[in-house]
């Protein structure tokens, strides 16, 4: 028991300092992990680390799933619905068709283990593409279809995965069964989401008690993954439908103070996360390379390069044809949705990162098949799985900024327009209340015209970003906020000598610097 914690204490010493140095040399930290638990792998005195692919699925998928759906625009996700669905269940299926084709004909793989490893390797990895995708700031679009895909087609490829092994294991595949299971699998795990969010939401609409509500937050992705997985539908859905559910309704139940500590508490949650499940991917070498001790080493990394070239291929050639394909065949569809830039295009058709999903589902192969036969080529799926993991991974995600910058693929004004429109609004509703009450007897006059003039720079502050007429030199609102920064500053300063001095207490310190703090975020978030 001692042994697990120190080793456990030990991955995540190793995840901060290494997200610390790819943090230092602007390097997506997830490569860098996954490359650092490679090397660590490689200590002979590290103990090895047998990791079980269900405590992966179960651990990781849906607090990861159920956060990036909670980040996820619904209306934005909603119009790119047809190019997620597209990514997320159409190039799935051709992924796994054609993966299975080169593996049959040029590595010599049965064709249902072709198969099984098609549908290993189908679905992307949503936390490479969503960290890569956010730090490079990239258009909210471009951002929503990775995010939407790689959520949405872990449940595809899961469920091709299963009745791939399925056939593999007992060499009977029905079509017409499988595709009827994907429908129910989808829709039930869909709607088993929704029922998990509608009585959370209503719970935590008469809740106002932070730390509850954030336990409930952290409970319910597993909720609701375990309620859809004992209904044998898709826990991914379900975490995914839930977390859309609860985020769209949020800003009517939570409170502020709810707010800032649940997204503190996420943000370090996903990023230790994130760092195990990397590091973990990255240790697992050293069991591969235990397997490789009878020479074939050479020619499984040849093989693993074949793959990784082929299901790269592959999503070039998807992401293209399905993008032109129906806007040049159906007017309809062109006039609904313009041509999309080549540079976005390319953007997607390159972050097709493969991840923990991937490893989890190789490791989850069973050792027999139907009649207590060994499962042949279940060692090698798993190199050859880790081998294009680490092709895209580290091969793509480095060339990914580079591509991006190069390509000048960022993010376009419009989400500032929308967040100066939307300051506009909320400057004039709070003028307009002002005046209502400005009459009356509880309300001193010197506070309203105070709080008027505040508000009308605030106004025109997002008029002048409307306009696009706002010069830097001008623009007395961010005077105005710099000012306020040092006022803070000055108020922290003061309450800290007092601690020093002994004339408050530290409880009393910690009390100031939270009013203080939230002050400080609240003028952060006007800029």
């Amino acid at each position: 028991m001692t042994a697990t914690i120190t080793l456990t204490l030990g991955l995540l010493v190793a995840t901060l300092v290494l997200a610390s140095l790819a943090t230092r040399f602007r390097v997506p930290y997830a490569i860098l992990l996954v490359l650092g638990g490679a090397l660590l792998g490689l200590v002979p005195a590290l103990p090895e680390i047998d990791l079980d692919p269900e405590v992966i699925l179960f651990l990781f998928l849906p607090p990861l799933v159920y956060s990036s759906a909670w980040q996820t625009s619904w209306r934005t996700f909603r119009s790119n619905l047809r190019p997620i669905l597209l990514l997320a269940v159409g190039l799935v299926l051709f992924t796994t068709a054609c993966v299975a084709l080169v593996a049959q004909l040029l590595l010599g793989l049965s064709w249902p283990v072709a198969f099984v490893l098609g549908a290993i390797l189908s679905p992307t990895d949503a936390v490479a593409a969503s960290a890569i995708a956010q730090r490079m700031h990239l258009s909210a679009r471009v951002v929503t279809i990775l995010e939407g895909e790689s959520m949405v087609n872990d449940a595809t490829g899961l469920v091709v995965y299963t009745f791939a092994v399925a056939a593999a294991v007992s060499g009977q595949f029905a079509l017409g069964e499988a595709l009827w299971q994907f429908v129910l699998v989808s829709a039930g795990g869909l709607a088993i989401g929704l029922l998990v969010g509608w009585p959370l939401a209503w719970l935590h609409s008469h809740i106002d008690d932070a730390p509850i509500e954030i336990t409930m937050t952290l409970l319910t992705p597993f909720a609701a993954y375990l309620l859809a997985e004992a209904a044998h539908v898709s826990g991914v859905l379900a975490t995914l439908s839930a977390g859309l559910y609860l985020s769209r309704h949020s800003s009517r139940f939570f409170s502020s103070t709810t707010r800032l500590q649940a997204n503190a508490v996420w943000n370090v949650l996903v990023f230790l996360l994130n760092g195990l499940l990397f590091l973990l991917i990255g240790l697992q070498l050293r069991h591969l390379l235990a397997t490789l001790l009878d020479g074939s080493a050479m020619s499984i990394v040849g093989q693993a390069i074949l793959i990784s070239l082929t299901v790269i291929l592959v999503r070039l050639l998807w992401v293209f044809a399905s993008a032109y394909l129906p806007r040049w065949a159906l007017s309809a569809v062109r006039a609904h949705d313009p041509y999309p830039s080549p540079r976005g295009l390319l953007v997607v058709a390159w972050t097709g990162l493969r991840g923990g999903i991937s490893l989890a589902a190789a490791l989850a192969l069973p050792l027999t098949l139907t009649g207590g036969k060994d499962f042949s080529g279940r060692e090698l799926l798993i190199a050859i799985t880790f081998g294009v993991i680490l092709v895209t991974l580290v091969g793509q995600g480095l060339s990914l900024i580079p591509l991006i910058r190069w390509l000048g693929a960022t993010a376009d004004d419009t989400a500032e327009q929308e967040r100066q429109r939307a300051r506009l609004v909320a400057a004039r509703s709070a003028l307009a209340r002002l005046r209502e009450l400005s009459g009356e007897a509880w309300v001193p006059q010197d506070l309203v015209e105070s709080m008027r003039s505040r508000y009308e720079e605030k106004a025109a502050h997002a008029n002048e970003h409307l306009d696009g007429t706002l010069l830097p030199q001008e623009d007395t609102f961010l005077t105005y906020q710099r000012l306020q920064r040092e006022i803070i500053a000055a108020q922290r300063s003061a309450v800290i000598r007092l601690r020093d001095q002994g004339q408050i207490d530290d409880e009393v310190l910690r009390a100031l610097e939270r009013e203080l703090d939230l002050e400080e975020q609240r003028f952060a978030g006007q800029e």
